[in-house]
């Protein structure tokens, strides 16, 4: 089976990513929604240069969808349909547990035409961001509510520690609520690793990110 994967560059998506080619079917493209007002990704903040890169690494076409806050539904729906017109059918989703999560997904995939495909449902939480590391893929921490992770770990790569360290804090490890998020830039499926440098800090709504962008220098 073709299919597009809704692609946040994070841990996530990629776990989705890999597990659906590990099964045998094929990737059409990555579908991300970008937010063209902030020259970035929407939640993860990465913007257009380092998508690019990652899709490039990936060998897997990418579609980058502008969306506003008022029109988000319909503009991620035109976004698959664009996916379909590649071959795709269906859409794979990187969500675990969170039911409005799979009905949004759902009511998406059905306005374009396609099939909501979500293969870390019901996952444990744990178990799928230390599989995604076990693989060996290369999750940089991209953005950190302040109120809950401390900013010093920007830029970093998340590893078993971080992980340990937040489940002593009482933090979901996985940061299915927000928070946290990573962006991936090697890995298995990577024909090469993206090299990254980190430019400081930015604010996006209610996160800090670190201005992880593409390390032109090491081309």
């Amino acid at each position: 089976m073709k299919f597009v994967v809704s692609f946040s560059a994070g841990k996530d998506s990629m776990l989705a990513l890999h597990e659906m080619v590990e099964a045998g079917h094929e990737p059409a493209a990555l579908l991300v929604m970008y937010r063209q007002e902030a020259g970035r990704s929407w939640v993860h903040g990465v913007d257009p240069e380092l998508l690019a890169a990652i899709g490039e690494a990936l060998a897997i076409p990418l579609i980058r969808c502008n969306a506003n806050s008022d029109t988000y539904n319909g503009d991620m729906e035109r976004g698959l349909r664009q996916a379909r017109d590649l071959g795709a059918e269906a859409c794979v989703f990187g969500d675990i547990d969170t039911p409005g999560h799979r009905e949004w997904d759902e009511a998406r995939c059905a306005a374009a035409g396609l099939k909501a495909v979500l293969p870390l449902w019901r996952r444990d939480r744990i178990d799928a961001v230390l599989k995604t590391l076990e693989l060996g893929y290369q999750c940089l921490i991209k953005c950190v509510r302040r109120d809950i992770l401390p900013e010093q770990w920007l830029g970093q790569p998340l590893n078993a520690g971080h992980v340990k360290q937040m489940l002593a804090w009482g933090v979901d490890a996985c940061g299915e609520s927000g928070e946290y998020h990573t962006v991936v830039t090697g890995g298995p499926l990577f024909r090469h690793p993206v090299p990254i440098k980190n430019c400081g800090l930015v604010f996006l709504d209610q996160v800090i990110a670190a201005d992880l962008v593409l390390d032109k220098g090491t081309e």
